[in-house]
């Protein structure tokens, strides 16, 4: 899936608990609070930003400071040879996490070894980089999200990829029902990526915390893969209180006959030139071939 037109992303710099980040033709700031190094770059190129977001104490949002330029409502970027539409958001969120990007080649090289369009899942799903990734690989894929505003975002990233049209199929819902019901019905996927928020709520008042439905929510995974024929599943979170190692513990106690496939590590977005990379969460995840 190329795209010559949209200009990249990149992560230029990072230090003093912020990373200098090129967004297409905008060059912004953005809060890294594990970022305690000094930057490489010197400061009059950090001076050079567009915009810096800052966190507003006492809360998850905060404001967009833009000094010389103020962008379009949108405007697009390539990031893993997926284009991809921008928005900057209250919470600081550009529409896409940088460092998925590993996962996303992952996953292509995935269902290049499981034979001809496998049946694919993407819970929590966000705008859709992973959904992308596994449709342009030859997967069909189902693409789920809590939210329809998001769900249309991710449209609009599928809509900059013509040769996907008609390949993704859509569903708003919470991600722990749709499994249920998918298990009721008998349906099989031969590969689920979930990337689960450490809180939420859902539309009738219940409560989602990480740490108290991780176990459920990977049975009820379980429950929905075809274990019978090549599969995987990708678990990912940037969630307080979680390594690689219990990642991969809570991944490995669903699926204990599958240990000597598993893989866990940092996610990270290299910096340009190479050299270093900035961890920015975790994941966990199987290929049984």
């Amino acid at each position: 899936m190329k795209h010559n037109t949209p200009p990249p992303y990149l992560l230029l710099d990072s230090g003093n608990c912020k990373k200098l980040e090129q967004v297409g033709e905008y060059r912004i700031i953005r809060p890294a609070l594990n970022a305690f190094w000094q930057p490489t770059l010197p400061a009059a190129e950090w001076d050079r930003a567009d915009a810096e977001f800052k966190r507003e104490s006492g809360g998850g949002g905060g404001i967009w400071n833009w000094k010389k330029k103020r962008p379009p409502e949108e405007w697009t970027v390539t990031w893993g040879d997926i284009a991809l539409r921008i928005k900057p958001t209250h919470f600081g969120h550009l529409g896409f996490f940088a460092e998925q990007a590993v996962n996303w080649q992952w996953l292509r090289d995935c269902i290049g070894q499981m034979g001809q369009h496998p049946r694919t899942l993407n819970l929590f799903a966000y705008s859709g980089g992973a959904t992308l990734a596994m449709a342009d690989a030859g997967a069909e894929a189902t693409h789920l999200d809590a939210s329809n505003g998001i769900i249309e975002w991710a449209k609009k990233n599928q809509a900059l990829a013509p040769s996907l049209a008609g390949k993704i199929r859509w569903i708003c819902d919470d991600a722990m029902k749709f499994a249920a019901r998918e298990q009721r019905r008998g349906s099989k996927y031969n590969g689920i990526v979930l990337d689960p928020p450490s809180f939420g709520r859902g539309a009738q008042g219940q409560v989602w915390k990480i740490e108290e439905g991780i176990r459920s929510l990977l049975e009820n995974c379980r429950a929905i893969l075809d274990t019978k024929h090549p599969y995987f599943i990708l678990l990912s979170c940037h969630s307080q209180g979680f390594s690689p190692i219990s990642l991969g513990r809570c991944l490995a106690e669903v699926f204990p006959e599958d240990t000597e496939f598993l893989q866990a590590g940092e996610m990270v977005v290299p910096e340009a030139g190479g050299k270093r990379q900035l961890p920015a969460g975790i994941y966990a995840r199987i290929f049984k071939k």
